[in-house]
């Protein structure tokens, strides 16, 4: 999705809410997060290797627990909670709505919310990208392939290496995403950070970036983060009950 097409715009009188999301608002779908007290990278720390980007390209081995890794994947069996319908609904009320998501499941669009108007940061498992030609390609397809006895399928194109199109450890940030969603984090009257740790940079940055820009900073999230004292709010509620509850009123004009 082209960043242009996430280009704050909103009707007058209308607040641009901005929504960035991290791995706790797919905890209800059966998705673990990562950093969260019982998270996969305290339980596993040795998981992390699959997911940094010069270990898997110089290690066959890691490349192949990698590529077992995501068909044992459970974002492929996930469907929407109620936290990411409750943000459609939101949208639906014609309420100008961006979510800057560091999850990489693609719920959000599952659950109806338009492409354009869905930032994806640390990018998508839905979809493999070749290392040395760039060629783009559906993770269903290199699934099956493995799943019938390539254990690290090649770049059909030219026979480079695979990986899911999300950003590894390592990698940097799409430099277009990142700075449409800093426009977003400034232009935006009401900011929520929901199910973050708001630990990860530049992400969690923007949480700052909308404070300091006069937005109005709401923290859902069962944990502190180092951005609660910035906060207008900070609710330690569930996120299912907590995000349809305050969405409802923002839709009202809460």
């Amino acid at each position: 999705m082209a960043a242009s097409d996430t280009t704050p715009v909103q009707p007058p009188g209308r607040p641009l809410v901005a929504i960035l999301t991290g791995a706790g608002i797919s905890t209800d779908s059966g998705i673990p997060d990562y950093r969260g007290p019982n998270g996969l990278w305290r339980r596993d720390p040795e998981a992390e290797k699959l997911v940094t980007y010069d270990t898997y390209m110089a290690d066959p081995e890691i490349r192949r627990r990698s590529w077992r890794m995501r068909q044992d994947s459970p974002a492929f069996r996930a469907e929407p909670n109620a936290a990411h319908e409750a943000v459609v609904r939101l949208e639906r009320s014609g309420t100008p709505v961006r979510v800057i998501t560091q999850n990489v499941d693609g719920l959000h669009q599952r659950a109806g919310l338009p492409e354009r108007k869905v930032l994806e940061l640390h990018g998508t498992v839905r979809a493999v990208t070749c290392t040395r030609c760039h060629a783009r390609s559906s993770m269903r397809d290199a699934l099956d392939r493995v799943a019938a006895g390539e254990p690290d399928p090649p770049c059909l194109v030219c026979g480079g290496i695979l990986k899911s199109a999300t950003v590894m450890f390592g990698e940097r940030l799409d430099p277009e995403v990142l700075a449409t969603a800093l426009g977003v984090a400034k232009a935006a009257e009401v900011f929520l950070a929901v199910g973050s740790t708001l630990q990860v940079q530049p992400a969690a940055s923007l949480a700052g970036v909308a404070a300091e820009h006069g937005a109005r900073l709401i923290i859902i999230n069962a944990e502190p983060t180092p951005y609660d004292p910035l906060a207008t709010e900070v609710i330690r509620e569930p996120i299912g009950t907590a995000l349809p509850r305050l969405l409802a009123g923002l839709a009202g004009g809460g």
